[in-house]
């Protein structure tokens, strides 16, 4: 693809601002909460971020070179790779914080699942753009076990139920987006109300490890053991109350410097904003994740083909997902099951992809007209 006006003139420049802003909110949120109390010496987390930041950035970028057709005719094997990842990262993978998620070449550590759910978004967009519609029970049936339980299984047994939950959830909302039989409908409702009972039993005696258990303990009764289980959610609204309206004001916020919020600068960032912007600037903040979700959904909408308008659908979801299911869990609506705030928390791997997914939106958008076909 050639740089030329008309690429300029179409570039989505829009949703590019939008999560630059978020970012450089992010960054300036990072060094906010990280500060150190006198005497200290602060953690370069602000650092790494702006590093990561730009290595989004140039990912993004040569993801929008490349027609996204052609990731649609390389998704079996990027899917594939995706899944030798989670595989490996299971036998090599490091140990950390009772989960084995992380990989480490050349000492720099990554996550293999922040890059699989791109992979995954791909796969899954490109295989419900060739079948017919609507989905029926045989259809479904056949691309559940490949595309539905063995990523969810590799990624339980790390665990991140995180990530799990969230393709899940894409992996459902992209078949109803596709348009799925009445029959199946009423068969995955009727095997949900029957199932429930059983299969929660065996994922808290099978599956969820001791932590795990304790966070949904503290998310059904935070008061059971606030200095213990339910530490995490009560400081959380202990921060985001503490803003009131106009917030305490940047760099005057106590609950992260002082180590009262635990995971201050990632999957509790938002807390670590709201005290310091109070009600007026959450607000803010949340109009534009609105914005950007809103045109991430006309790029799905103005997409040339059903891919494109998939892969838009699927990568706007997700976002989505991740940003309500943050912002509950940080206000204790939602269990904490480490989920992050998309282009704010800290995280190098959910940058990176983050930024590898906004680039795909773009191209979808910049490709729409016959003259990028």
């Amino acid at each position: 693809m050639q740089i030329d006006r008309r690429t300029i003139q179409n570039f989505d420049w829009l949703a590019l601002g939008l999560v630059l802003a978020l970012s450089i909110i992010g960054v300036l949120t990072i060094f906010s909460a990280t500060r150190p109390a006198e005497g200290e010496h602060q953690a370069p987390y602000y650092i790494k971020q702006l590093v990561w930041l730009a290595v989004g950035l140039i990912a993004m970028v040569l993801v929008i070179k490349v027609d996204y057709q052609w990731f649609a005719r390389l998704s079996w094997l990027l899917y594939g790779i995706g899944l030798l990842f989670l595989l490996f990262v299971l036998a090599k993978g490091r140990i950390g914080m009772g989960a084995q998620r992380w990989v480490s070449v050349g000492g720099i550590s990554f996550q293999p699942s922040e890059i699989f759910r791109i992979t995954f978004i791909i796969m899954i967009a490109r295989y419900l753009s060739t079948e017919k519609t609507p989905i029926d029970i045989k259809a479904f049936l056949k691309m559940l076990p490949l595309l539905g339980l063995l990523p969810f299984g590799l990624l339980v047994k790390q665990p991140d139920l995180g990530t799990a939950t969230t393709i899940s959830a894409v992996f459902l909302f992209i078949c109803l987006a596709k348009g799925m039989s009445k029959r199946l409908v009423v068969a995955l409702i009727a095997f949900a109300v029957i199932s429930m009972p059983f299969l929660w039993d065996i994922v808290w005696d099978g599956f969820l490890k001791d932590y795990q258990r304790n966070r949904i303990v503290a998310f059904m009764d935070p008061t059971v053991d606030p200095a213990g289980i339910g530490y995490h959610i009560n400081q959380s609204k202990i921060a985001i109350g503490s803003g009131m309206i106009l917030g305490k004001g940047y760099m005057h916020g106590t609950q992260g410097p002082f180590r009262f919020l635990p995971e201050k600068h990632t999957d509790f960032i938002f807390s670590s904003f709201a005290e310091e912007w109070g009600l007026l600037g959450s607000l803010v903040l949340l109009g534009i994740y609105l914005a950007f979700f809103l045109r991430a959904l006309d790029t799905a909408r103005k997409a040339k083909d059903e891919f494109g308008s998939l892969l838009a659908l699927a990568i706007t979801f997700m976002f989505a997902f991740y940003f309500f299911f943050n912002i509950g869990m940080t206000m204790g609506m939602l269990p904490v099951v480490g989920i992050p705030l998309p282009f704010m928390s800290y995280g190098g791997t959910a940058i990176l992809s983050n930024y590898i997914a906004v680039g795909l939106l773009i191209n979808v958008r910049l490709r729409r007209f016959e003259l990028f076909y």
